[in-house]
């Protein structure tokens, strides 16, 4: 069946007939199991086996669900109004399969959320506010089966890496006999930009301390599921790689170097912020301050280009070279040279910057009173900060830190003395000796790999650096033997490259 656009905005792409059969026949164990699949679509799990009932919130998708697999038991409900209901009525399953909504948090709210998160809740998992839908979807689903019950489900990769993603682990493993997650580097879902692995489990009522993980180039459908080739210890995954199976995307020699370099970086901490060369490995957060670049609220009222500001009469002390992305920069190093190209091509490069005054020049409080001023301090923005006009968090970084990249994130150099905004991350270094030296330590094998584990995949082969996930970055130390071996190292990273798609 083809994906409506409504399909779309619900985070409703249909899965492959043969990954379908396949979740199928991992989890129901018996012609007379009962089945429940929570987002049934158009009843193409349903379809294959005699006794289920499915949960469809969109009424022509379960209208034709109930077509496709007429032996089973359709509802057109919201599941977790549903799920709400049948945990009251004691209604159970031996099996769950599907292929949950992949709504992200932004679209995830209103009634459905908080119906979501309280029966979350009830089952003692809490999740952020950033959740997305398919976590709790998971949860809830898992928690209306019996004892020794199983569950099959397409999942997003983020289950490798986010946040949220942490808490519905815990809930598995702490439910579970058997947990494993299988990820399959050629996508299930050819027109979806992310990237979907399958998570199978069994023996709910029981516990488990690993994490069965198995990371082929193609999922061959006509095949049972594969068994688990690495058995994660919880410990260390919860630990050492703060919740992440991503890592387990590596073999365990590269893992093993990564976290020796991690070990000696955590040890050193903050005491290596005055010390260049560092002794040892490590964190970009102990050299520097890392921030987001500031938010204008209006970029076509607050970036002026030359001409304009000079139509305008806008005061130079009232204007700052700023960067507006990453695609204006070079690759190493913003000059005077470049940004003197930007005035000469009169590219919207000066910030409007305002400080917090009541007395203004005559022309500035024009600019601001003008029909385009009107209209940006109605902004969202603007509108909640006093006096409206002033931009807060204005900088003027070190180093600009691209933290969405292609190949590899980019540290440029700062030397026209620009701010920039919340497309890109400010670094501050706090010992003008490690200015000096911090390029060369970015390029190195140990901190490009150290950017595709601490940061993370995103559709596309784009890679993203949060602020927390750029802070976690691991630098070499300079000057002495390296260690761990440049070649292997940069063969892991290749490999993580690969497992986002980059340069496909």
């Amino acid at each position: 069946m083809r994906e409506s656009s409504a399909n779309k905005r619900n985070g409703a792409y249909y899965t492959p007939e043969g990954v379908a059969a396949m979740l199928v026949r991992a989890a129901v164990h018996a012609p007379g199991d009962r089945l429940l699949d929570p987002a049934c679509g158009d009843g193409r799990f349903l379809a294959r086996h005699g006794n289920g009932v499915g949960v469809e919130r969109d009424g022509h998708a379960a209208a034709v669900a109930s077509q496709q697999a007429p032996q089973a038991k359709v509802h057109h409900e919201d599941f977790f109004v549903w799920a709400h209901q049948a945990q009251h009525t004691g209604e159970r399953f031996d099996c769950v399969v599907g292929n949950p909504p992949f709504i992200r948090y932004q679209t995830f709210n209103g009634g459905a959320r908080r119906t979501a998160l309280a029966l979350c809740a009830e089952l003692g998992v809490g999740f952020s506010g950033l959740t997305a839908s398919w976590a709790p979807f998971l949860v809830v689903a898992a928690s209306l089966l019996r004892a020794g019950g199983r569950m099959a489900f397409v999942v997003p990769a983020a289950i490798g890496h986010a946040s949220y993603a942490g808490p519905l682990l815990e809930y598995l493993v702490g439910h579970f006999g058997t947990v494993h997650v299988v990820a399959a580097r050629r996508k299930l879902f050819p027109r979806l930009s992310e990237d979907c692995w399958l998570l199978f489990a069994e023996g709910f009522g029981c516990a488990t301390n690993t994490i069965g993980f198995t990371a082929v180039e193609r999922l061959n459908t006509q095949a049972p599921m594969p068994t688990p080739a690495v058995q994660v210890d919880v410990t260390e995954w919860r630990n050492a790689w703060r919740r992440r199976l991503r890592p387990y995307l590596l073999g365990p020699r590269p893992r093993a170097m990564y976290l020796a370099a991690a070990a000696a970086a955590n040890s050193a901490g903050t005491s290596q912020a005055t010390d260049w060369p560092p002794r040892s490995p490590v964190r970009l957060r102990d050299l520097a301050t890392i921030d987001l670049g500031y938010v204008s609220g209006a970029n076509g009222f607050f970036h002026l280009t030359p001409s304009n500001a000079a139509r305008a009469g806008i005061p130079a002390r009232f204007l700052q070279t700023t960067v507006r992305g990453a695609r204006v920069l070079p690759p190493t190093e913003l000059t005077i040279d470049t940004v003197g190209c930007w005035r000469r091509n009169d590219d919207p490069m000066l910030l409007l910057h305002i400080p917090k005054t009541k007395h203004l020049p005559s022309r500035v409080q024009g600019y601001l009173d003008s029909a385009a001023g009107r209209r940006a301090r109605e902004a969202y923005k603007c509108r909640h900060r006093r006096p409206w006009y002033s931009v807060p968090d204005v900088r003027v970084p070190d180093f600009f830190l691209t933290y969405m990249a292609g190949h590899a994130a980019n540290l440029v150099r700062n030397a026209a003395g620009a701010s920039c905004t919340n497309a890109l991350h400010g670094v501050r270094v706090r010992c003008p000796a490690v200015a000096a030296e911090l390029p060369t330590a970015w390029r190195s094998p140990l901190a490009r790999l150290s950017c595709e584990l601490e940061g993370h995949a995103l559709g596309g082969g784009m890679l993203k650096l949060e602020l927390k996930e750029a802070g976690r970055i691991i630098l070499p130390r300079l000057g002495l033997a390296a260690s761990p071996p440049d070649a292997e190292i940069e063969e892991a990273t290749s490999v993580m490259r690969r497992w986002r798609h980059y340069a496909e």
